[in-house]
């Protein structure tokens, strides 16, 4: 068995006038995440994780954020190609364990239709993605609401 890991972490600024996109799911709010495409944290962290694990750079370097082809682009189209690389070089996922950094809103209500997103874009089973969130007790730019990040574990393996 040919197992591998990657971590994976991003930030956004929150700023006015941009839906909060996190999971691949909306999140109504006052503000949202400011960044090149739907700026969803907690999928470019995932992202990032696959990446990292399958030797594949970072997702800058696949989706550039000078690039116009990406502007506003949803995060679960990237998702979804980030596993087709995996794909085309014989990995699959098996899970995917990730936190959400936010001091508002609270995230616990939309924690189920994100890990339903996240698995149908890694076509597995939704129990082998979990997502969890967590506040800063009021400490750092997430804490004081500037800002939200996510950290993700994903473990890949060879398929036969």
């Amino acid at each position: 068995m040919n197992l591998r890991v990657g971590l994976g972490y991003d930030v956004h600024r929150l700023v006015s006038d941009r839906k909060l996109i996190i999971g691949g799911t909306e999140i109504p709010y006052e503000k949202g995440l400011l960044g090149h495409s739907d700026a969803d944290v907690l999928i470019h962290a995932i992202m990032d994780a696959m990446t990292g694990a399958g030797k594949l750079g970072d997702i800058g370097r696949l989706f550039p954020d000078n690039d116009p082809k990406y502007k506003d682009i949803s995060s679960r189209i990237l998702l979804r190609r980030v596993n087709e690389l995996l794909e085309k070089k014989g990995y699959g996922v098996v899970n995917v364990d990730a936190v959400i950094i936010a001091q508002q809103p609270k995230m616990a209500p939309y924690i189920n239709m994100m890990e339903e997103n996240i698995s149908h874009d890694l076509k597995t089973d939704k129990d082998c993605v979990n997502i969890k969130a967590t506040t800063e007790e009021g400490l750092g730019f997430t804490g004081k609401g500037e800002g939200i990040a996510a950290q993700a574990v994903v473990l890949i393996e060879k398929r036969q």
